[in-house]
C-alpha cells in the first residue's frame, strides 16, 4: 500500500476522530485528560544513552532550503544544560522550536502533533513575557518613588525595596527550568489537584513528548540486524509512541496520533531532513541528537521529581 494512499486513509480518519472530538468538547481537554500513570512506569525508558562522546566531532552539515536545521536543533539542545542540575529556558523552548519544524516536515497530519506541542511553548512564553512586563512595570514604579528622609516615607521606600527583590525574582522566574519551577511554587501558580495553565504543568506535557521523540530518533537511528530489513518509520514512530506518550492519552488522541503515523515518510525522506545519504551517516547525526535530548531530559525528570510534579493533572 502507498504513501500517498495510506495518507488519505488517514486523513479520512483523522477527520472523522477530531470532528468527534470537537462535538464531545474542545480538543485540549480531550488531549490533556488521562489515566495517571505512576512514575515508576514512566521511567521504563525514561532515559536513552549512547555509549560515546561528541568531543572532535566535526559540525553537522547545514541543509540549504531546508526549514528544519539539525544542526541548529543541537545546537540548541547542547546550549540548555546549565550548572549541574539546571536547564535555561530560552535554549530549551528553541530546541521545541526545531523539533515542531520537524514534525511539521513529516506531513500535514503528524503536523497535527506539532501544533499540539506548539501551543504549549507559547504558553511558556507568555508566562515568561507577562512576567518580564510586570517586573518592568514595578521597577518605573520604584524609580520615580522620593528620595526623603521623612520616616513614613522612609517606610514607603523601604517597601519599595523590597519590591525590588521581588522584580529581580519575577525578572528571572522563567529563565530556567528550576527558578520557573521555584518561583509558580512560591506564589501559587501550581495546583496539585486540577489543571491549570502554569508553566510547570505545560513543562510536564512538553517533558512527556520528549521521551516520546527522543525514543523514536534513537529507533530511526539504528541498524538493521542481521537478515532483516530496516524498519518503517511509520511503525516506529507507533510503537515508541505507544510504550511513552500514549500512556497519558485517552482513547480518541492514541487512535488520531496513530492513524496519523500511517502517512509518514519513508526512510530516504528522512535523510533528506538530516542531510545525510546512508542509514550509517544517519545513526551518526540522530545519535548525537539523541544524546543531547537524554542530558535536558534527564535534569529535567530529576527536577520535576523532585518538587512531585511528575503527575501534574
Amino acid at each position: 500500500m502507498g504513501v500517498k494512499f495510506r495518507a488519505c486513509v488517514a486523513i479520512v480518519f483523522i477527520l472523522l476522530l477530531l470532528g468527534s472530538l470537537w462535538l464531545h468538547g474542545n480538543l485540549e481537554d480531550h488531549w490533556n485528560t488521562c489515566p495517571k500513570v505512576s512514575s515508576v512506569k514512566n521511567k521504563v525508558l525514561s532515559l536513552i544513552r549512547v555509549n560515546s562522546s561528541d568531543d572532535d566531532v566535526a559540525p553537522l552539515r547545514v541543509c540549504p532550503g531546508k526549514r528544519f536545521q539539525v544542526a541548529d536543533l543541537l545546537a540548541h539542545l547542547q546550549a540548555a544544560p546549565v550548572s549541574t542540575n539546571d536547564v535555561l529556558l530560552k535554549p530549551y523552548l528553541a530546541s521545541w522550536d526545531e523539533l515542531i519544524k520537524f514534525l511539521e516536515a513529516l506531513g500535514p497530519m503528524v503536523g497535527l502533533i506539532s501544533q499540539e506541542i506548539e501551543s504549549k511553548t507559547d504558553i511558556i512564553r507568555d508566562l515568561a513575557q507577562n512576567a518580564e512586563k510586570e517586573a518592568e512595570k514595578r521597577m518605573k514604579d520604584k524609580q520615580r518613588m522620593p528620595q526623603q528622609s521623612d520616616p513614613v516615607l522612609m517606610i514607603s521606600h523601604n517597601r519599595s525595596l523590597n519590591y525590588s527583590k521581588m522584580n529581580h525574582r519575577l525578572l528571572f522566574g522563567y529563565t530556567s527550568i528550576r527558578s520557573m519551577i521555584k518561583w509558580e511554587l512560591e506564589n501559587g501558580l501550581v495546583d496539585f489537584h486540577k489543571q491549570t495553565n502554569s508553566g510547570c504543568r505545560t513543562l510536564l506535557r512538553l517533558h512527556r513528548a520528549l521521551l516520546w521523540l527522543q525514543n523514536f530518533l534513537q529507533e530511526l537511528g539504528k541498524d538493521a540486524s542481521e537478515g532483516e530489513h530496516l524498519r518503517r518509520p511509520s511503525d516506529l514512530c507507533k510503537e515508541t509512541y505507544q510504550r511513552t506518550l500514549a500512556h497519558h492519552h485517552n482513547w480518541w488522541v492514541r487512535k488520531a496520533a496513530e492513524l496519523a503515523f500511517l502517512a509518514m515518510p519513508e526512510r530516504p525522506y528522512f535523510y533528506q531532513l538530516v542531510c545525510v545519504e546512508t542509514q550509517s551517516e544517519a545513526a551518526v547525526v540522530l545519535n548525537r541528537v539523541v544524546r543531547a535530548i537524554g542530558e535536558v531530559y534527564e535534569r529535567n525528570e530529576v527536577a520535576l521529581q523532585e518538587h512531585g510534579m511528575l503527575d501534574l493533572p
